[in-house]
């Protein structure tokens, strides 16, 4: 078997297991282990591996983060559905806050005019419900993140202090057994003091955000009460919900047991 040929066995054998030792480059291909050597030295060369003590490993791969500009200009079909579903839990009467997240603007931008108040620290949010005249909003004031249009910093978690809500819709990069994650700490910090004054904590995530791990982690899966997504998740993720009392909306229907 020629070397190449080989390479691109061992690529697919770490796409499907994540990891290959040397020992089993000498089994699978009958190679010595100067030559499975050769052959991971020659695929970090090309960026294709991270070696390790005594086999390699696929690098990291991280996904950029969008502006808010650009993350709007794709908001999916998907977001849109769930935002309407989100939006379809605000009642007359209900004290809610918004964080600043693309599939939470989706709410906002489906809400009824309905006598209601929303808390947030997002300025593209504020700027969606004014065109609605029942809708009390507050903005929450402080340092704005220019490219992400979200205000931040000890004024705006102070101020939150001060408000005890009957709901706060949350957007994530991620939502896996490592919990809530975001891109940014000073989101993440705001977004953590939200779901400390709120009564129910309900999390907006379409399916390429379930089982994914961003950066920064501003909440535990027990600290939701609702995720809101738009396709039924794989079981093992259900039964990580189900572990952390975590109830389960699809758009369009909820779902149940199975």
């Amino acid at each position: 078997m020629y070397q190449e040929e080989r390479l691109g066995l061992i690529m697919d054998f770490l796409k499907n297991h994540n990891r290959i030792s040397v020992e089993q480059i000498c089994t699978l291909f009958d190679v010595s282990r100067d030559t499975a050597r050769r052959d991971l030295v020659r695929l970090e060369e090309e960026k294709s591996i991270v070696r390790t003590r005594g086999g390699a490993i696929l690098p990291s791969v991280h996904d950029e983060v969008k502006n808010y500009t650009n993350r709007l200009n794709t908001v999916t079909e998907e977001k849109k559905i769930i935002g309407n579903k989100a939006a379809s839990l605000i009642f007359p009467g209900d004290r809610v806050i918004l964080d600043a997240s693309t599939t939470v603007q989706a709410c906002a931008e489906q809400m009824e005019n309905i006598d209601c108040t929303i808390i947030t620290n997002s300025i593209n949010q504020a700027e969606v419900l004014s065109s609605k005249p029942e809708i009390n909003i507050q903005l929450l004031g402080g340092t704005l993140q220019k490219e992400h249009r979200f205000l931040y910093g000890s004024t705006v978690l102070e101020k939150l202090s001060k408000y005890h809500v009957d709901k706060v819709f949350i957007g994530v990069v991620g939502i896996s057994e490592n919990g809530l994650t975001i891109a940014h700490e000073e989101d993440g910090l705001v977004k953590r003091k939200m779901i400390q004054q709120a009564k129910q904590v309900i999390v907006l995530a379409d399916h390429t955000k379930l089982g994914r791990t961003g950066f920064f982690c501003f909440a535990d899966l027990q600290d939701i009460d609702l995720l809101i997504t738009d396709n039924t998740p794989p079981k093992e993720f259900r039964e990580l919900l189900r572990k952390n009392n975590v109830e389960l909306l699809t758009a369009n229907f909820e779902e149940g047991d199975e």
